[in-house]
């Protein structure tokens, strides 16, 4: 049996906090931490090293950029951000500072659940990238930036061209590597640009 997903909650506001874990324990998640303060997410982070941070933007302590930012150079905990409508701008400091995804409060229970699963997903992914690569070896977040910018546009292909969701399109990428003994980089080029057959 997996074991759920581990979650820790940071909002300065109650009772979407009280939301959010209702929502994320009916849908089998297991919330490990809960605060208002986005110092104190750092700290449950990196005490329990859940599987996902969901941060709100503006909270006492640090801001949610700033926790993400600090909990994305430590821990392999995927991050999730709750913003204000009117936060917009402050969407691509989020993504600079390696934020997976972002929803806009208020946000509905059928829009929360899968961003979440595609955040976790996502991570997964990258994971597979980093292991592919040697995450350890010199110029490898150059490398992983151009890996998963060809894997995310093969998965495209294959959705487009064999109608797979975008996890089976990952699978089969990872398997052709696996299986050829190459790097997934190499077999997402192979499928981006196909080597035309000669008679």
């Amino acid at each position: 049996m997996e074991r759920a997903p581990r979650v820790v909650i940071a909002d300065d506001e109650a009772i979407i906090r009280l939301d959010l874990k209702e929502i994320l324990e009916e849908a089998g998640y297991d919330v490990v931490g809960e605060t208002g303060r986005g110092d104190e997410a750092i700290s449950l982070v990196a005490a329990h090293q859940p599987d996902l941070a969901i941060l709100d933007i503006k909270m006492p302590g640090v801001d949610g950029i700033t926790a993400a930012r600090a909990i994305l150079a430590e821990q392999r905990t995927a991050v999730l951000l709750l913003t204000a409508f009117s936060q917009r701008d402050l969407i691509q400091d989020a993504r600079e500072a390696g934020v997976a995804a972002y929803l806009v409060k208020p946000f509905r229970r059928a829009e929360l659940i899968p961003a979440i699963e595609g955040v976790l997903a996502r991570a997964q992914e990258d994971r597979v990238i980093d292991a592919d690569l040697g995450a350890d070896a010199p110029g490898a977040s150059e490398d992983k930036i151009e890996t998963r910018r060809l894997v995310d546009q093969a998965k495209q292909v294959l959705m487009d061209r064999d109608g797979v969701s975008e996890e089976e399109a990952f699978a089969s990428i990872q398997q052709a590597a696996m299986q050829s003994r190459t790097r997934m980089r190499d077999i997402a080029a192979g499928i981006i640009d196909p080597p035309t057959s000669t008679h």
